[in-house]
């Protein structure tokens, strides 16, 4: 019970992380507060240094994946690191004095770097055939910001002291960018969604913290402790959302929260990432026990886990799927190998045995604990069929959720495809031409959506209508040919 709890706990953590400052700020944020320019100047400068840190390590591991998106990650943190550094550098009464480039300054930071942040889900940026110029222009923004602000600093003429707080100018900009840090968390949110990851939470709160930042420094302004506790929630803000996207990156070579193209093929291929350690040890024990059978189930997982993307099912739902694929013949463990791998038609007993791994897999992930119970379905019923012939359990029609008939189908699918000691594997157009012809066992919008996902990705979409159309019904049902 306390692994069920442990997503709402998350989820409650980060709410309160969130509340908390917008608490604080709301009980103290009013008093009058009159800093020096000294408590204003290095606490900025700080904010800075922490933003440059952030940057560089993002920017370093965008070059080592040669992600577009990663580096754009590390040039909205480096113009966020220029403005804020030129914001502090033109506090007045210590290296200049009265100016209109501290507002500027400090009003464009965060949305011009949250509007930089918000680009990187373009997927052109994935994979760019060229890195250069996206580190020029890192280079050109990062040097033209600090330029520019010190041609003010001498001229201080040069530049109005807007926006004023308050001013349709601030609030043109709080509105922009709000809704770019609304974009983030959304997609940070959508990315927990599939991985259940406590960090791509940390990355919404961090959100939220900016938000605050914003609105204490353009709706509110100077002269209270709501502007300087709003100063230091940018530098809270930009340390939540740096430290897990720079983690991220160094493992995987994409900021998952921040970017939130988080797709089946990612989340099957890096189980333990993405759907924890222990689906990964009993994968581990799978494939030392049988290998062929732990690589038939991470194909079923990321079969099953892209006809749910194809179909649009919720996150959760994809995400049971992934799991529920990658353990849904984990009762084989408990099944003699002399059964498993054996060469020819299996007898009465032999068959008894194998069809009892449905139920012995649902009851060790019972005694394991922690797993959901859709998941757990989806072991135990990964067998049964639409007309009522499949196990354990004879459930029909409605008795099987979408989720279920996606496994179903994917499973008999790659078991006819592949090679097995009994028999050789079935081509692709084979195997569909039986999932078809057997509508009453596999629901047909499943299969529909399986022959989409496997369609070439440059054929027109009527080819895949035509697959499997010019083949006669196989001679063997797919009930039997799916075992072992």
């Amino acid at each position: 019970m306390a692994r069920l709890g442990r997503p709402l706990a998350h989820h409650a953590l980060a709410a309160a992380l969130i509340l908390l400052p917008v608490a604080v700020v709301a009980l103290t944020g009013s008093r009058p507060v009159a800093l020096t320019p000294q408590a204003h100047f290095w606490p900025v400068l700080l904010t800075a240094g922490t933003a440059a840190a952030v940057a560089a390590g993002v920017t370093i591991a965008g070059v080592r994946a040669r992600d577009g998106r990663a580096i754009l990650l590390g040039t909205a943190f480096s113009t966020t690191t220029a403005l804020l550094a030129v914001h502090g550098m033109a506090t007045p009464g210590v290296l200049t004095g009265p100016n209109g480039v501290i507002a500027l300054a400090g009003g464009a930071s965060l949305p011009v770097g949250t509007a930089l942040l918000a680009l990187t889900a373009l997927p052109g940026l994935r994979r760019p055939r060229r890195i250069a110029p996206l580190l020029v222009l890192q280079a050109v923004l990062g040097i033209g910001i600090v330029a520019l602000a010190a041609l003010a600093l001498v001229f201080p003429s040069l530049v109005p002291a807007v926006p004023q707080a308050g001013s349709r100018p601030a609030v043109v900009l709080l509105v922009f960018g709000v809704a770019c840090l609304l974009v983030l968390a959304h997609r940070a949110l959508r990315t927990h969604a599939l991985t259940h990851r406590p960090t791509d939470l940390l990355v919404v709160a961090g959100c939220g913290w900016l938000v605050l930042s914003l609105f204490t420094q353009l709706a509110l302004g100077p002269g209270s402790a709501a502007f300087y506790e709003g100063h230091a929630l940018e530098l809270g803000g930009i340390g939540l959302i740096g430290i897990p996207t720079v983690l991220d990156l160094m493992r995987s070579g994409a900021s998952r929260p921040l970017v939130g193209d988080l797709g089946a093929c990612d989340l099957v291929a890096a189980e333990e990432a993405y759907l924890g350690p222990r689906v990964r040890a009993l994968l581990v024990r799978l494939a030392e026990r049988d290998t062929s059978t732990e690589e038939h189930t991470r194909r079923v997982a990321l079969l099953a886990a892209r006809v749910g993307e194809e179909m649009r099912l919720p996150a959760s739902s994809r995400r049971h799927l992934a799991v529920g694929g990658l353990l849904h013949d984990v009762g084989k463990l408990s099944v003699p190998l002399a059964i498993l791998c054996k060469p020819g038609p299996l007898d009465d007993d032999e068959f008894a045995e194998i069809r009892r791994h449905p139920a012995a897999g649902r009851r060790l992930l019972e005694e394991l604990g922690g797993f959901p119970e859709a998941v757990r379905r989806l072991v135990s019923d990964h067998h049964e069929r639409l007309d009522g012939t499949g196990y354990p359990r004879a459930l029909r029609g409605d008795d099987l959720p979408i989720e279920t008939r996606i496994l179903a189908v994917c499973d008999v699918y790659d078991a006819l495809v592949s090679d097995r000691v009994y028999r050789s594997a079935w081509t692709s157009e084979r195997a569909l031409a039986l999932l078809h012809d057997e509508q009453a066992a596999y629901d047909p919008v499943v299969v529909e959506a399986l022959e989409r996902v496997l369609a070439p990705a440059d054929a027109p979409s009527w080819v895949a209508g035509l697959t499997g159309s010019t083949h006669g019904p196989p001679v063997i049902r797919a009930s039997w040919t799916a075992h072992p």
